[in-house]
């Protein structure tokens, strides 16, 4: 999705939501965008932002970074460094999206595809549990390490 479309339906969330599409909350929703792929903690993005707003404080991008996590714009993650991490949630996906984590380099890949359907129907008969959604992490070694360490 592009910036300005992606920017447009924020505002539209927003709004709905009783909130308004500030300029620092723009700052952060255009960082996300422009660093889709990276999984970036709240430190980071506000790096980032700073460098575009240099007025913004840290208390803004934390708050800014919880609201558009109750609003489901984004999701926040943990992976095992133990900071939070913030990750644009995908435009017409119901569940959050899996990822692969490679032990040795760090490096975090997306996998875009729902792999638990069958699985959240058999915890909701057999548990009688209405599943909302769920987040997977496969925990390994990505092919590039796979590849250095045969060499």
């Amino acid at each position: 999705m592009n910036t300005v479309l992606a920017l447009q339906k924020t505002k539209k969330q927003l709004h709905d939501s009783g909130f308004k599409l500030t300029p620092q909350r723009e700052s952060v929703v255009i960082v996300l965008l422009e660093n889709e792929k990276d999984h970036l903690s709240a430190e980071e993005i506000y790096f980032l932002v700073k460098k575009k707003s240099p007025e913004i404080g840290l208390a803004t991008v934390y708050r800014t970074l919880e609201i558009l996590t109750d609003l489901h714009i984004v999701n926040k993650v943990s992976f095992d460094d133990g900071l939070a991490r913030y990750d644009l949630r995908k435009e017409g996906a119901a569940h959050f999206h899996h990822h692969l984590l490679c032990l040795e380099c760090g490096n975090i890949e997306e996998i875009e595809e729902d792999l638990l359907g069958e699985v959240e129907q058999v915890v909701e008969s057999r548990y009688h549990f209405i599943v909302k959604d769920h987040r997977l992490t496969f925990h390994g070694i990505c092919s590039d390490c796979q590849n250095k360490n045969n060499k």
